[in-house]
């Protein structure tokens, strides 16, 4: 791979941020930007100054919607030390999402060293309040203009860093969940586990329709049968019954969340009798009015975990207590947390220091 090329800004003078940073509203100077094509494969690598982006109507991904992304986060500790949270499955995610919408697959050991070096070159943008972190938004699209469906020849991925504050501002607070039989996001063997803008748009009309009624998202079932539970719009979701912890098995149509599986691995370490499989609608209303569903959950970059304080399904209420001591959602966002700003050990290796590069710039 070639060395990678600097451009950057001049006169670069100490970072200022916002006291309200808000979610994805904030960007830093630079971007990482690696192009494509059929001849050279991967080339061309630079860090260089935000701008915005010049392209020809016609550019294929803005028609056809073959772009795919993904979203992880940096942090500084106490001692400003920076760390990136699992950055090798993310872009192993990235990979998968990319395979299926006959895109070209990233080299994630070069893709993680040039974030590596933005993220030195940015160090300075990452907040340390609690619970503030530095997003990262790697992406990747067909950049060939041309009016025609097929896959694109030519690509380009950028890395996108983006300053944010703690997801709940106001505390860690349970959400309210509608789950919905009237839309469908995703169907098995479509795209569903892929982090693509078309699955986003296939949830923002349910979305919009759920916050009128006073709800934070909505849960999906399954897009066949329509009673099969799957993904909240930006979460994976956990139900825990008296003596289980369940949550939707992956089926190709869920998104494999990396908070998801660090959720799985904290669980089993803990002892705790966690599995993945299929958990139907009914059989949660069921257990609910037995007394069995202790809590629910979402797991998610953005917001780590978040409890779920009403679950409404058609006119079924199911409302929890998050008050009490035993509660497994705040012990687990705690122990997430603790882990990435470095104050908790890190058993299973989820972090990725950022230390000085050889390069002076």
């Amino acid at each position: 791979m070639e060395k990678i090329v600097y451009n950057l800004k001049e006169n670069r003078s100490k970072v200022s941020l916002p006291t309200n940073l808000g979610f994805g509203q904030v960007f830093t100077d630079h971007v990482f930007e690696i192009d494509y094509n059929e001849e050279k494969g991967w080339h061309n690598p630079s860090i260089k100054v935000l701008e915005n982006l010049q392209m020809h109507p016609a550019t294929m991904f803005i028609h056809y919607g073959q772009a795919v992304f993904d979203g992880l986060k940096a942090f500084k500790d106490e001692d400003g030390n920076v760390s990136i949270f699992r950055p090798e499955r993310h872009l192993q995610r990235l990979n998968n999402s990319s395979r299926r919408l006959c895109i070209p697959e990233i080299d994630v050991e070069f893709v993680l060293s040039a974030l590596k070096e933005l993220i030195w070159i940015e160090k300075d943008w990452i907040p340390t309040s609690k619970g503030e972190s530095l997003y990262i938004r790697p992406f990747i699209y067909g950049v060939d203009p041309f009016l025609g469906v097929k896959p694109a020849s030519n690509y380009k991925l950028i890395i996108l860093l983006s300053p944010v504050g703690a997801y709940y501002p106001e505390g860690f607070k349970p959400v309210k969940i509608l789950v919905t039989n009237d839309y469908v996001r995703a169907v098995r063997k479509g795209i569903g586990e892929c982090k693509t803008p078309a699955n986003y748009a296939a949830s923002l009309y349910a979305g919009e329709e759920a916050k009128k009624l006073g709800f934070t998202q909505v849960l999906w079932l399954d897009g066949v049968e329509q009673k099969y539970i799957e993904e909240v719009g930006t979460m994976n979701i956990f139900i825990r019954f008296k003596n289980e912890v369940a949550t939707p098995k992956l089926s190709g149509s869920i998104l494999p969340g990396v908070t998801r599986d660090s959720v799985i691995q904290l669980l089993k370490e803990w002892k705790m009798n966690i599995t993945e499989r299929v958990i139907s609608i009914d059989e949660v209303v069921s257990e609910f009015k037995k007394g069995n569903v202790l809590e629910v959950f979402g797991t998610g970059t953005a917001a780590i975990v978040s409890m779920v304080g009403l679950l409404k399904y058609k006119e079924i209420e199911m409302k929890f207590d998050f008050t009490h001591s035993d509660n497994l959602a705040a012990r687990l966002f705690d122990k997430i947390t603790e882990i990435q700003y470095g104050k908790g050990e890190d058993k299973f290796n989820w972090l990725t220091h950022v230390s000085y590069k050889a390069v002076e710039v």
